[in-house]
């Protein structure tokens, strides 16, 4: 089912040093040229301001040569899906992005374009978030609520976007993220892969591959932990 995946989730679209999506030039532009891709569909339902977003991701890739489009000024957009070259799902807030993926039916749709028909999928943050099989590990804040955490599950594992370490030294008595993605993992039944901020994944059918300058951090369903390299194959994780 997943073996027309051709899919890149990023941690994030921002790196400190680089400007937007710059530091993840080199793996869009394979993706896209390995799909001969000309014009992406932006969806922007992460953040409140639909139009600006998708001003900021057309600037972006314009100077690389890619045409932007934005989903939401689409009279018809499962046609605009089903049309597409290539989409984008951005980030923001995870919890606002999947409820509008839910009240506009489109979860489905983009579903089926990219596991069965090998519709391009570049997910950042919120993106990458919902491109997994739940939003539990998301760090954003429950803003809005979604009918089911459930997400488009293009992938059989979660990701925790801008995965941060335990501070060394810290004093403070809360939770730390490793705790909360264990946690989940406890219940859930689910590896984590942590990204770190810089890093991706890059799906293409059944093989997947860490991508980025710095490790990954794996939370494994047995209750472990593993860091895995830029370049690691991380294929196993596409077995459900």
């Amino acid at each position: 089912m997943g073996s027309a995946r051709n899919i890149l989730l990023l941690s994030s679209s921002r790196l400190h040093g680089h400007g937007y999506l710059e530091h993840a030039r080199g793996q869009l532009e394979d993706l896209f040229k390995s799909a001969s891709v000309k014009t992406v569909l932006f969806v922007p339902y992460a953040l409140r301001d639909h139009d600006k977003y998708t001003d900021t991701v057309r600037d972006a890739l314009k100077p690389w040569g890619y045409h932007v489009e934005g989903l939401h000024t689409k009279p018809d957009r499962e046609k605009a899906l089903r049309e597409a070259q290539a989409i984008f799902v951005g980030g923001g807030n995870t919890f606002v992005l999947l409820r509008t993926l839910y009240e506009l039916k489109l979860l489905d749709p983009i579903r089926e374009l990219v596991l069965q028909r090998g519709l391009p999928y570049v997910g950042s943050s919120a993106g990458t978030n919902v491109a997994t099989r739940s939003i539990h590990t998301t760090n954003d804040m429950p803003v809005a609520y979604p009918p089911s955490f459930e997400a488009l599950a293009l992938v059989p594992f979660n990701i925790n976007p801008h995965y941060l370490d335990p501070e060394a030294g810290s004093q403070h008595k809360g939770e730390t993220r490793d705790e909360r993605l264990r946690e989940f993992v406890t219940y859930h039944g689910l590896p984590v892969l942590g990204l770190r901020e810089g890093t991706s994944v890059r799906v293409q059918g059944e093989k997947a591959t860490l991508l980025g300058e710095c490790n990954a951090k794996l939370f494994k369903t047995n209750g472990g932990a593993e860091e895995l390299a830029p370049q690691a194959d991380i294929s196993f994780l596409l077995q459900k």
